[in-house]
């Protein structure tokens, strides 16, 4: 079993295979460097769609999620920027392509905070496989690289570092 831990000691177990080892890199490794003191509302996985879900909380942003809605893997609220996070596990449906982005846009349309879209790959030779597909105005995160992430965003980001 995959061990995830969660905010006041709470610990969700999955089975080993490389889609929740990529959860796990996602809540353990991704949210606390870009999702900081965030609250994560959601986990799915392949055997048990909603593993964790926070519904009451999702309400109180202004969504409220059907039972079989085509969730994300992982919606993370940033407090401070008030955003939600939707990520995409590559491993499990692929990434946020323009289609799949379509989708969380409608299926969070209602929401009141930001919304920002991210896939997370293993390792860098996954995301070969996907670049074209790809949706413009996402991130990709990657595991094996993990304070870094790439935006699919446009001038947004254009500037000196």
């Amino acid at each position: 079993m995959v061990s995830i831990h969660l905010a006041k000691r709470r610990c969700i177990r999955l089975p080993r295979n490389d889609g929740n080892f990529l959860l796990k890199a996602v809540l353990e490794e991704f949210c606390p460097r870009f999702v900081p003191d965030g609250v994560v509302v959601y986990i799915g996985d392949g055997g048990k769609k909603f593993r964790h879900f926070d519904a009451a909380y999702l309400r109180n942003l202004g969504v409220a999620v059907e039972e079989h809605g085509k969730m994300p893997d992982v919606v993370a609220h940033f407090t401070d920027k008030n955003w939600l996070v939707l990520i995409e596990a590559v491993t499990s449906h692929g990434p946020v392509n323009p289609k799949r982005l379509t989708e969380l846009k409608a299926l969070f349309a209602s929401s009141k905070a930001g919304l920002v879209f991210v896939t997370a790959f293993l390792n860098r030779r996954g995301l070969l496989k996907y670049l074209a597909d790809i949706a413009w105005e996402t991130e990709v995160w990657v595991a094996d690289a993990p304070d870094h992430m790439i935006h699919f965003n446009a001038k947004r980001f254009l500037g000196p570092y």
